[in-house]
This record gives C-alpha cells, structure tokens and sequence, in this order.
C-alpha cells in the first residue's frame, strides 16, 4: 500500500515556531522526525557533541555544562530548503523555526542551564492512489522539551551531569478518503497530546598532553521512557469542494483511552583531539532504540522501526585566537559530516539520510560573545518503490552572549 502512498500533493507548507519545523513526508511515522538537539557550533560541526569549553553551552551532553566560565544567553533560529521528489514529481517548501533559547550559568566546579527546544516535529501532506480509491493525509504538530540541566567537575580530568526534562506537544493527523464518482467522502481526525518526563546522563573524560593537546572522550545516554498521549478522534461525513477542500455533513466523536508512548533510549559515546582555542577534530556514534516505537494511529503492514545509528565527524580550526589585527584569524571555521540510520524501514527500504556541514563564528567586538552562522546540505530517503527522496539547505544563525555575574566592580 504505502509504496503508492507517498506521491506529495503539495508541500507547499511554510510553518514556524517550536514543534513546527519540518515539511518531511517521513515526519508521518511514530511522533515525527526527532530534531537536532544541539546548538549552531555543534550543528556545524557535523552535529558532534563531545567538543565542550568554557563559553559556550553543551545542550547534548549535560557534562560540559561543567566547563562554563561565563553566563551564557543562547538563541538560534534556521531556515529550511527542502525538495522533495518521486519518480513522476518534485515539489519544493520552505520553513523557518527557532531552533532553542537557553541560559547557562557557571556556578565554580557546578554548571547550570535551563531553556526550551524543539524534541520532535510533524509535518506533511500526502496522497494514496488505490484504484477507485483516494485517501489524503495530512498532519502538524511535535513535541518541545524544557530541561533543568546541571554539570560537576569532579576533577580536572572527569566531569559528570544530567539533564531533566519535561516534554510536552500536541500531534494531529486527519485522513480523507473519496471514491471515484461518490460525492461525499470519510474523514478521520485524531489528536494526541504528549506530556513527560525524561532524563539525559552525561560524562566527559580530558587528557592534557605534555605539548599542549587535549584529548576528550564523551558519553551520554537517555533512558527509555513512556509519554502518557491523551487521544482523541472525530468521524466525520464530508463533502469535496471544488476547490480541493471539504465541507463537514456530520460528524462524531469517539472516546479513545489515553495510552502510553514508548520514547526510546539513546546512547552517544565520542572522542576527539585538538589544541585549546586553536583546532580540535573529533567523532561519535549514536545508537536509539527506536524498534520500540509504533505508529500512534495508523498501522502499515509494510512500515516497521528498526534501530537507529548515526555516526558523526567534525572539527574546528581559529588560525589565530589572539590577533587583534586581523578580524579573519580570529574566526572559528567549522565544519563536519554525518550519516544517520533513521530507523524506519518502507517497504524493505532503509531510510537513510547524511549531510554535510559547515560554519563560522565572530567575535562581537572585545567582547566573549559571537554570532555564529551555519549551512548544511544533505539528503533523506530514496526515489525506489515509490519512495520521496529529500534534498535539503539549512542555514542557521545563533547569538552566544556571554557575561559576568556577581562580579566585584573596583573604582579608583
């Protein structure tokens, strides 16, 4: 069926905000596409997390949240290109999201953060063609997660933390189905809204060399657990307007029990070498249980989860952290590649997805602060078996706004 299934009508949808940033066909499946759940340095560097230093958040590996020096303000935002295409059609949409705002704040050898961003986005439009038979799905929505997060140094080799966090979303998915020369058609409305809670554990190993390199070996796991999905679903009668749209005749509610949502567990390990504010080049790989998760309202023979991997590499280079001459050897270039397994599997086909990334950082002024700017390329999914394969641009920019508090003032 679901080889038929993913012919785009049109995705022409622009949405912004939290939990809106996605026009994925495979946003379809389970609670939609996880979101990236790093800052924009992190992002440009291929989504690598185990890279931490003392002016900048970790949002991946609550470890790092021990290296704070500063308090840090953070915001980012990205803008998304994407063309989706099947063997008979391509379509192109855009959307635009805030990406996450966070405050990290060093407290000696403790780091604290706290902020909102996006965990999951949902967002697409399609059309199955069976015979006689036509039935469109359209669906919107995600979850967004805040998180109470707190690093200890334990020594000046090993940090430790965690990250809790209360997630939160509305999902809605509606089906129409029509017949050929039958006026009136099917609609199926279904909304969950998902609430939790979830725990992210996180520790980071340093070696100092002798001639001034630093190792770094991170790890950090998310533990499997159930969100509680309040469900609800109308029936309805509908008419087909010429325009494409439908017109309710009658419609009825159906009581559905609330259910529990397996989210499923997450381990990241990482090691990385470089020179402090000069270069460092590092990579991880990420497994998730995603075989855990199901499809919330409709089940497809031919669509299973299986596990998740994605494997990550990437760097940074600043030719000159101290020149005050010249503005270009202050830049920090970043760049990095990644790989993912997404875990969901259509019709015997793997869907895959990479990308590549790059970015830079400037100095606001004398100041520690930076604006941060990123691009990544990358594809997702494949053209076989009447599949959608996704070409997409992301650009994204990021403010890191660092200050002093609790600071003494000394007047002559």
């Amino acid at each position: 069926m679901l080889r038929k299934i993913l012919i785009l009508l049109a995705l022409a949808l622009t949405q912004s905000g939290f939990a809106q940033g996605t026009t994925s066909p495979y946003s379809f499946f389970g609670i939609g596409t996880l979101n990236f759940r790093g800052t924009i340095e992190n992002r440009s560097m291929g989504g690598m997390s185990t890279y931490s230093e003392s002016m900048h958040l970790n949002l991946q590996n609550p470890a790092g949240l021990a290296q704070l020096k500063l308090v840090n303000y953070s915001i980012a935002g990205s803008h998304k290109f994407n063309t989706l295409t099947t063997t008979q059609e391509s379509q192109r949409a855009t959307t635009t999201t805030l990406d996450y705002l966070a405050i990290g704040i060093p407290m000696g050898k403790f780091g604290g953060a706290f902020g909102l961003l996006p965990l999951t986005t949902s967002g697409y439009k399609l059309e199955n063609v069976d015979g006689i038979s036509t039935t469109q799905y359209t669906g919107s929505g995600g979850m967004n997660k805040v998180f109470l997060g707190l690093g200890y140094e334990v020594n000046k080799n090993l940090s430790i933390g965690f990250d809790a966090n209360y997630n939160f979303g509305k999902i809605e998915n509606n089906a129409v189905s029509f017949q050929e020369e039958i006026q009136l058609g099917t609609q199926e409305m279904n909304q969950s809204d998902l609430l939790g809670f979830s725990l992210n554990l996180g520790a980071q190993y340093q070696y100092f060399f002798a001639n001034k390199l630093k190792g770094t070996l991170g790890l950090h796991y998310t533990p499997e657990t159930n969100f509680v999905s309040e469900n609800q679903r109308t029936i309805a009668t509908v008419l087909l307007l010429p325009n494409g749209n439908t017109s309710p005749v009658d419609s009825r509610d159906i009581t559905l029990a609330n259910t529990d949502f397996t989210y499923p567990s997450q381990l990241t390990v990482g090691a990385g070498l470089g020179k402090e504010r000069s270069w460092f080049l590092g990579g991880e790989i990420t497994t998730q249980k995603t075989s855990n998760l199901s499809n919330r309202t409709v089940t497809l023979d031919n669509v299973f989860f299986e596990d998740a991997t994605k494997y990550r590499v990437g760097g940074f280079f600043i030719p000159d952290y101290n020149s005050f001459n010249n503005v270009l050897n202050r830049v920090v270039y970043r760049g990095g590649f990644r790989f993912e397994e997404t875990g969901i599997n259509i019709n015997g086909n793997s869907i895959k997805e990479f990308g590549i990334s790059f970015g830079l950082g400037f100095n606001l002024g004398r100041s520690f602060s930076n604006l941060n700017l990123g691009v990544e390329l990358g594809k997702r999914g494949t053209k076989n078996n009447g599949l959608v394969e996704e070409s997409f641009v992301n650009i994204f920019m990021g403010l890191s706004l660092n200050d002093k508090w609790f600071e003494k003032r000394l007047y002559d």
